[in-house]
């Protein structure tokens, strides 16, 4: 049931997302410093090659900002906080599922994978609208209150 799909735009694609400088990083870290390395590493590779990763990034700042600004309860600061990191942890397990599955099933379309790839973008969909339904309702409120205060 799997059907070719067109070859990849280089003749060695992987060698190209993939530095140099992560060609160990299949062994366990050494310790704590490095761990955080490859964790950082993960990150910075999501905000530069996947375009919803940077959106999601600056939705959150703009989100935590006006809260800031709003005054918001530190409760609230804290609600906001933890919906719009939990949109940015799901976006880096949809980016790491999505490359796991591409790296297995090489460059043929096979139903598992797209049932993987579109269950994993569903999870981040799902994320992302609990996270606007929860800044429509910590967030408008005082919002509005603040536009209505200047007429």
């Amino acid at each position: 049931m799997s059907q070719p799909v067109s070859p990849p735009p280089t003749s060695n694609h992987l060698e190209t997302v993939v530095s140099k400088k992560r060609e160990f990083s299949w062994q366990v870290a050494a310790n704590l410093f490095v761990s955080f390395k490859y964790a950082w590493c993960g990150i910075s590779y999501a905000f530069q090659t996947q375009r919803n990763f940077r959106i999601h990034v600056v939705i959150c700042v703009v989100a935590l900002g006006l809260s800031i600004f709003l005054r918001l309860k530190a409760v609230e600061i804290a609600v906001i906080s933890i919906t719009s990191g939990l949109v940015l942890a799901l976006e880096l397990l949809n980016t790491a599922i999505e490359s796991v599955v591409d790296l297995t099933v090489k460059q043929t379309y096979h139903e598992l994978a797209k049932i993987a790839k579109d269950c994993a973008a569903g999870a981040v969909l799902i994320s992302a609208c609990v996270a606007v339904l929860v800044a429509i309702a910590l967030l408008f409120p005082p919002l509005l209150a603040l536009i209505l205060s200047a007429f």
